[in-house]
Parts: C-alpha cells; structure tokens; sequence
C-alpha cells in the first residue's frame, strides 16, 4: 500500500534537466571524462527538489539526478496568486538570489536557472534577481536556500503565539 502511494506521488512529479556540464580528470593514461547533470524535480502544488547525478553517460547522469532531486524534495509556501508571501535573499556560495513577491499576471520573472525552479514549484508570479555569481549550481542552491527559508503567515504567527488576524489586522482593544 504504501509503495503504491509512492509511486502515485511520482507520476505527477515533472523533471527538468537544468544543465549537463562535461568535466573531466586527468589521469596517468590521459583525461577521463565524466559529465554532470543538475535536475529540478517538483510537482507544481509547493513540493520541489534538486539533484546532481554523475556518470560517464548523459541518461544515466540525468537518472542519478532525478533520484538525488526526489530525495532532497522541501515545501515551498504559496500564496492564492501562485506568489511567494514575502521578499527573501538566499545565500549559497558566491550565489545570491532576491525571491520577491508578484503581483497576479506578472508571470515568473527569473534568469536561466532559477526558472524551472519556480515553475515546477508552481510559483506563477514572482520577482528574482542573481545578485552574485553567474554559476548554475550556486545560483539553484541559493534560490533553493531562499525559498527553503520562506514562512507562510500561520507559520509565522503561531511563531509569535498570536493569530493570522492578530498579526494582520492588530489586536481589538
């Protein structure tokens, strides 16, 4: 029963390969390459993950991704509007990325790498820009670090011990 619910949550899990980068070691004999594969894995309703897999082959690595992806899956907090509810940098390396809100109709304002990010997270309208590196890898993992780093309002007010209410309206004397 429960590997048929596993396999139910992956069927309606997307997979995008971000990038394929061909690295290589120089060894006694001459170079031996190796390429590496960086995969966004999420289902579009807040779930979503990155992977890394590596392998002489690009099916394989791409395989190795997507299981690596699936393990790191995290929640992302959306609001109706498909949004982010606040602004958030993330940090990763020499990555910095801003992540903030949109207003409906604005659409996924994003550079090359975070875009598959947020679309398979199924954030809709969203600002971001790449404040550091130009890196692939530092800029997914300082996107994933920000959105990781996002609350949704009942988080934060059960934090404070007050209500979603209080913490918008403020407190009826």
């Amino acid at each position: 029963m429960a590997r048929d619910r596993k396999r139910q949550q992956d069927t309606d899990l997307q997979e995008r390969v971000v990038y394929i980068h061909r690295v290589s070691k120089t060894v006694k004999g001459g170079r031996r390459m190796s390429l590496v594969a960086l995969v966004v894995v999420g289902d579009g309703k807040g779930n979503v993950g990155i992977g890394q897999g590596r392998s002489a082959e690009v099916p394989l690595a791409i395989q190795k991704g997507v299981e690596d992806a699936k393990r790191n899956m995290f929640k992302v907090p959306l609001t109706e509007s498909g949004s982010v509810p606040h602004a958030v940098i993330g940090h990763f390396g020499a990555g910095r990325v801003l992540i903030k809100p949109a207003f409906e109709g604005t659409g996924v304002i994003a550079g090359g790498p975070i875009r598959p990010l947020f679309e398979l997270a199924g954030i809709t309208n969203v600002l971001s820009k790449s404040l550091g590196t130009s890196n692939a890898l530092n800029i997914i993992k300082a996107a994933a670090e920000g959105l990781k780093a996002l609350s949704s309002p009942e988080q934060a007010a059960e934090r404070r011990g007050i209500t979603t209410r209080e913490m918008f309206v403020g407190k009826e004397n």
